[in-house]
């Protein structure tokens, strides 16, 4: 797999793009190797959802416009087998199916990776059904302001995503790449609905997977990114995602154990990337502030890995308790100056709500 790691509209903002012109010469991994330096790569997470509902056209749209080089769907499938983008395959929190009664005898309880969850699912929702619905915002405490597009959007299929990527692409003159997360692989494959085929399918369909495609593969479950190297014989890098605790489902492997240097060797056999929680390049102090960075980021890159940590936002809630301003939780602090700090470390991008802030740090490290 050597060879591999060699490759390594609706509702936007377009008054923000002049302020973010530089983004035009946004970088690519293309021909990188792990310890290599280039511009840091700016993912919106989710698209930009700390100022859309996550995971609709308009946060993806809005995303690009601030310049933002790649978009970033989760994944999960319909009842018909079509991959959509939404956080997780329970829908209750991000759409009005709570409201609908033509649907109110779909919610259930379903075992989801070992925890028992009541909700609604996207497994059983036809295609047709699911974009009956409207997407709502997941926080609203946090993000009040967000609300206000709470029933407007579809749910949009990962299709009309890279539909979306094709005409921005085009319009804004620089391409825009994509960051599919496969979520709940082994969930969804032990029901029937396997992620892997329709994904790479699809990434076929639209020419994507091939060396040098602005495409990377996430997932939290190294099986699922083994098996989309070796069975399925993509091309486009992969990334595994871990958290600062616990395993990936089924996996008697911890995400600590992976990311030891002999993980790290081995995960390098069949990743491109990683892509930790935040708190494993700098972990918070027990008062909450920024504690020393670890030395994640220089074992991955000696295994020739890049590294994307996530998720960075702007709420003050979210931040480390020296960059928080003021005693709102939902204000915004000192979030540019967050990821400059992150960014200083030598990481290779970041996962953000907030494309324009990315931007901008880059350009200050």
């Amino acid at each position: 797999m050597a060879d591999r790691r060699q490759v390594l509209r609706f509702g936007a903002v377009a008054a923000a793009a002049p302020a973010l012109a530089g983004a035009a010469s946004a970088p690519a991994w293309a021909g990188e190797r792990g310890g290599s330096r280039n511009k840091p790569l700016v993912v919106g997470h989710r698209g930009a959802s700390g100022y859309r509902p996550e995971h609709t056209l308009a946060s993806y749209e809005l995303a690009a416009r601030l310049g933002a080089d790649y978009l970033e769907p989760d994944l999960v499938s319909t009842k018909d087998g079509v991959l959509v983008c939404r956080h997780e395959p329970e829908i209750g929190g991000t759409t009005d199916v709570a409201s609908r009664p033509e649907f109110a005898d779909r919610k259930r309880t379903v075992l989801l990776d070992g925890v028992s969850l009541t909700g609604w699912w996207t497994q059983d929702f036809t295609l047709a059904e699911l974009k009956t619905l409207r997407a709502t915002e997941r926080i609203p405490a946090v993000r009040q302001q967000n609300t206000v597009y709470d029933g407007y959007f579809e749910v949009p299929t990962f299709q009309e995503l890279l539909d979306l990527r094709k005409r921005l692409s085009r319009e804004l003159g620089r391409e825009l790449g994509v960051f599919p997360e496969t979520k709940h692989p082994t969930f969804f494959r032990d029901i029937g609905l396997a992620l892997e085929k329709p994904l790479v399918r699809t990434l076929r369909r639209n020419g994507l997977d091939r060396r040098g495609a602005k495409v990377f593969i996430q997932s939290f479950e190294a099986a699922n990114l083994r098996d989309l190297a070796d069975d399925h014989r993509v091309e486009v890098p992969l990334v595994f995602l871990s958290s600062a605790s616990g395993a990936p489902f089924g996996d008697p492997r911890s995400y600590a154990d992976y990311l030891s240097p002999a993980g790290l060797k081995e995960l390098s056999e069949f990743v491109d990337g990683l892509g930790p929680e935040k708190g494993q390049i700098i972990p918070r102090k027990a008062d909450g502030t920024l504690g020393a960075p670890t030395t994640l980021v220089a074992n991955a890159h000696a295994a020739g890995l890049k590294v994307i940590p996530y998720t960075f936002r702007a709420e003050n809630s979210f931040l480390p308790a020296e960059l928080r301003v003021g005693t709102d939780a939902t204000a915004y602090g000192r979030s540019i100056d967050e990821q400059v700090t992150f960014l200083r470390t030598g990481i290779d991008g970041v996962f953000t709500d907030n494309p324009d802030i990315g931007v901008l740090a880059r350009t200050l490290v």
